[in-house]
């Protein structure tokens, strides 16, 4: 019998990626995904968009997810749908917590309704930790939650809800936290995609050299968008239910500001004497400066590693956005 493999936000960046890694794992696999009643652009599955089984499912609306789960009975459950650009959080944190929190109890409780045995991943951020102090690093399990911006307050929500469904009724919810991760179908409102957008335009002749930019001088460990699937797939596996592991790469090599991404980004270009500078508009009301996190426990866990370097995030972040500019004139 087939596993079936249900993946929600599965058109987004990390939903199209876990999707490509699935079937790459080849056996007897069904990958399902949902879509909000065929409006989901299908723009990063359309290489793969005949291998999946789509369903129509508004997530937010609790009826419509029990009748997903039913229709699926799923044996894996990715939950990669999400509203994850900060930004707007401010101007809509009601939003932000139906979509990120009503629709995780949806799903949960639909799983308890139905007592499916299947293991739920439900994916954090690094964002939940917040203005950690500089003396407090590396980030561990055991790190106080001091989130500033509505964003994390709705991600700890999603996790917190998993684990209470893991207590009460033995849900097997497999909770991350992951660290920043980037690389092609990031979408351009992120920081990486938009200086590599913006020196697309550049590079095609649409617009001066010069970029605008939030602030810059946040600290993160960068992963690239394939490893992070990889280590997905390896977290539904085997890690343990109930439990919180950390997801990232706090290698040095790994370990870099925004300024220096943007800064080796422009010397990438095929044009000299790229200019940037600060715009207000992309200035969030509170900054996270530093998250850097202690992942030993996962990856001695799991064998996982990151095998792709920060340079191959930028490369392929740039490349995927010369293509898009180039095809599409945007």
């Amino acid at each position: 019998m087939s596993e079936r493999v249900l993946i929600t936000g599965i058109t987004g960046f990390v939903g199209s990626h876990l999707a490509d890694h699935v079937l790459a794992l080849g056996g007897a696999r069904e990958v399902h995904g949902v879509q909000r009643w065929h409006r989901s652009p299908r723009h990063n599955v359309r290489h793969i968009e005949e291998r999946v089984q789509w369903h129509d499912c508004d997530l937010t609306d609790p009826i419509a997810v029990r009748d997903l789960v039913e229709r699926v009975r799923p044996d894996k459950v990715f939950h990669c749908a999400a509203e994850s650009f900060v930004s707007p959080s401010w101007l809509h944190p009601t939003h932000y917590m139906r979509t990120n929190f009503d629709a995780t109890v949806h799903l949960l409780d639909a799983l308890h309704y139905f007592h499916l045995p299947a293991r739920i991943h439900l994916p954090g951020s690094g964002e939940e930790y917040g203005d950690i102090e500089e003396a407090r690093l590396p980030i561990t399990t055991d790190t106080p939650l001091c989130p500033v911006n509505p964003y994390a307050v709705s991600k700890i929500a999603q996790d917190l809800i998993g684990y209470v469904y893991f207590r009460s009724y033995g849900v097997k919810v497999i909770r991350t936290r992951a660290f920043n991760h980037e690389g092609p179908r990031r979408d351009r409102v992120f920081g990486i995609p938009w200086y590599a957008y913006q020196i697309a335009r550049v590079e095609a002749g649409l617009q001066p050299p010069l970029l605008k930019v939030g602030h810059i001088d946040d600290r993160r460990n960068f992963t690239h968008v394939r490893d992070m699937v990889e280590a997905y797939a390896l977290a539904i596996e085997k890690c343990e239910p109930g439990r919180l592991y950390l997801i990232g790469s706090e290698e040095p090599g790994h370990i870099h500001t925004f300024r220096g991404a943007l800064e080796r980004l422009i010397d990438k270009a095929t044009v000299r004497g790229i200019r940037f500078e600060e715009d207000p508009r992309y200035v969030r009301p509170t900054q996270v400066p530093r998250l850097i996190a202690d992942t030993a426990p996962f990856r001695n866990l799991t064998g996982w590693r990151p095998r792709l370097s920060f340079e191959a995030i930028l490369d392929d972040t740039l490349a995927y956005w010369r293509e898009r500019v180039k095809g599409a004139r945007l």
